[in-house]
Formats: structure tokens, sequence, C-alpha cells
């Protein structure tokens, strides 16, 4: 990320210069006040975005909605990089899908997640629908969903489910589910489509940055362990080698597609720069089903996946500048 580095440099250097600006945290030391050429971004999309996970930092809301924003997702690390050219409106919720993103409300669950944990906060209020956070003078508009739409937690779980119950052997889930996975991508691409109409609609001038998903499983699953909870459990290899090529990869294409259908809009991708960095690998960016001790994580990003998030994203926003 040299190139973008540099180029923060420059821009930061540019803002000292301009009446009133403020340099970007990380050359200041710290948060810079608001200044009137403050582009106003809005960050929309569901646990991917939100961060969720205690491996990706800690709830800062006070009083919590059920969304569990934490401190370390990337749309919170831009902020603190970018603070003095971009004003964030954080508006990410964990589990939320395309339709919760474009004109349906919520209800966040926390960490409610029995039997496996109770949050005494349980239950939250519903959360209106995120696209009204945005406006007439929304500049830049960051968004990561459709993991939910398509179903990827109820994946998870009962390829998990046959895994187990088939000792680790063969493709129980693929050959339970695969039929089914073409009409799912489908329905997130139409709702994908109808989702980047309506945020256009709602701030014409905005430019769209769709983010995608990061690299989850390794392209080689057998580095993968069965039955290790830090990783995907009782899902068989052959499982989780289907689910990257038939399920998360097509995913990924179904996000960049329809974004390249928007003039508005551009494609953020993670993919490649995670690839090394998976489940299964030593230096992971994304969690198993459990981080140790006993945090349940639900295979998602941790901070390092987050700020390789923000790295990417951060250039595509101040690529907006320009």
């Amino acid at each position: 990320m040299t190139r973008f580095r540099i180029r923060l440099a420059l821009l930061g250097s540019a803002a000292v210069l301009t009446a009133g600006a403020a340099v970007p945290a990380q050359f200041a030391g710290a948060h810079p006040a608001a200044a009137a050429e403050q582009q106003q971004w809005v960050a929309l999309g569901d646990s991917y975005t939100a961060g969720v996970i205690r491996a990706a930092g800690n709830t800062f809301e006070v009083p919590r909605d059920g969304c569990e924003r934490t401190d370390r997702s990337y749309p919170q690390v831009i902020d603190r990089d970018l603070g003095g050219l971009f004003e964030l409106t954080n508006v990410s919720c964990g589990a939320a899908t395309i339709e919760n993103v474009t004109d349906t409300p919520q209800n966040p669950i926390g960490r409610h997640l029995p039997p496996i944990s109770e949050d005494p906060d349980y239950p939250f209020p519903a959360v209106p629908p995120q696209s009204e956070a945005v406006g007439a003078d929304t500049d830049v508009i960051t968004v990561g969903v459709g993991g939910n739409s398509l179903g990827f937690a109820d994946f998870l779980t009962k390829c998990a489910q046959l895994g187990g119950e088939n000792d680790g052997k063969g493709t129980p889930c693929k050959d339970a589910l695969a039929a089914d996975v073409p009409d799912r991508l489908k329905t997130v691409r139409n709702d994908y489509d109808r989702m980047l109409a309506v945020l256009h609609q709602r701030a014409p001038h905005a430019k769209i940055l769709a983010v995608g998903y990061p690299t989850v499983i390794p392209r080689d699953a057998s580095k993968c362990s069965f039955g290790d909870l830090t990783q995907f459990g009782t899902i068989t290899q052959g499982d989780l080698a289907w689910l990257r090529q038939d399920v998360l990869e097509p995913l990924n294409k179904a996000i960049e597609d329809s974004t390249g259908t928007q003039d508005s809009a551009s494609f953020v991708s993670l993919y490649t720069s995670s690839r090394d960095h998976s489940v299964c690998d030593d230096s992971k960016w994304v969690e198993g089903f459990v981080t140790l001790p006993d945090q349940l994580s639900f295979v998602h990003p941790n901070a390092l996946g987050h700020r390789n998030a923000a790295d990417h994203v951060e250039e595509a926003m101040l690529n907006t500048l320009s």
C-alpha cells in the first residue's frame, strides 16, 4: 500500500495549506477538528463492516443498540485515519441484509445467541433502514453487505452439522444445498441492484463504494483441520472447497457485477489482498467459529482484517477527492 500512504501524506500536506483544514490524525497526533470542507461519509453494511466480535475491538456506543459496531472495525479505523477529510456516520449493523440497508427496519440481536450466549440487553428496539442515514448532502457511501441475504451463516451451521454426521468425509453440504445456490445468488444480485438505485436516488451526487468480502476459506482446504473450532469445526474439506468456489467467490462476483451497472458506484475488492490470511492460515485475518479462550466469533474478520479493509477503502475514498 505504498502508493496509498504517499497519496495520504500528500493530501494531508495539502490540507494544511487550505484555510481551516486539518491533517489526518496519524500525522497530527490527535483527532482533527471538523472542517468546513469535510466530505460527508455514510458507512452501511453488515457484521463484516460493523465489527461485532471482540477480536475486532470493543463496542463503543452507549446505550447499545444491538448492532455491535466495534472500535477497530474498518469504518472506525478510517475515521481515525481520515477524520480531517471525511465526517463519518456509521449505521452498519451485525446481521443486516441488503433489504435492511435499502428499506426494511432491522431488529438487532447484539450478542444474544442462545443457548451459546445470552445478551442482558436483549431485546433491542428496531433500527431504521440504513439508507435513511443517506441524504442529498452525502458525498461518499461505503457499503458492505450481501452475505446474510445469501444465507452464509445458515450454510456454515448446516455444513458443520452435516460434516459431523458424516465423520468429515465427502461433500454432504454441497449434496444437500448446492441446488439452491443459483437462486440465492440471483436474489442477492437483484436486491443489490435495487439497493444501489435507492442509494443513488437518496444521494444523487455521492460516490458509492461497494466493499466485497475477504478471503475466508483458503484455496487449499487441506490447510483446515476437521474438528478445530478455531477454524471451521466439523465442515468437511470438500464442502469448504465448494463453499469457497461456488458460494463465496460468486457472491463477490454478483456484488461486483451489480456495482458495474451503476455509474456512481465502484467495487472495492478485499479478496486478493487477504488471500493468504484465511481462517486456516497461521496469520489469519478472519477468525473461525471460536477465538480462544472462549469467544464466539463465527467466521468474522479480526482487527487485522479490518485494517486491511481500511487500507483499501481509504484509497478508494481518497480517489473520490481527485
